[in-house]
């Protein structure tokens, strides 16, 4: 009896010297892991500040030479009068009638290929910089 309580304390005494060096780098790993939670969410703040500062042209995501465009009438129509132009000024933006946006618009047709990159510089468009076009071309 003597001797099982001498292994029960010895035994017990070792588990607890194990444990406490298990305990230490388990503690290291979740001060590490907070320290680098804390880090993320600063280095993401950088990342949102910055894109604030971003021009608005440069923000918006350009297709790439070649890339497959598409046309969506409705967004096309909702950005033309977010840009405050009418048809007509539209048009003369890119190179074609009133008419023709209005059918674009309606779905009656859609822009042929070689129209596809004017309307995608449209969409880098600013409110001034489209009426700074339209004065550039001559009302």
């Amino acid at each position: 009896m003597l001797l099982k309580g001498e292994i029960v304390r010895l035994s017990r005494s070792e588990v607890r010297r194990q444990l406490k060096t298990t305990l230490q780098l388990a503690r290291q790993q979740r001060t590490h892991v907070a320290s680098l939670r804390r880090e993320v969410e600063a280095l993401e703040r950088e990342v949102r500040a910055l894109r604030k500062r971003l021009p608005r042209s440069t923000n918006e995501a350009s297709p790439a030479p070649g890339a497959a465009q598409r046309f969506v009438k409705k967004g096309f129509r909702s950005h033309r009068e977010r840009l405050g132009l009418s048809a007509a000024d539209c048009g003369r933006l890119l190179g074609v009638s009133a008419q023709t946006i209005y059918n674009w618009e309606r779905g009656a047709s859609n822009p042929p290929r070689s129209q596809m990159g004017s309307i995608a510089m449209l969409r880098t468009l600013g409110k001034r910089d489209a009426q700074a076009r339209l004065s550039q071309l001559g009302s």
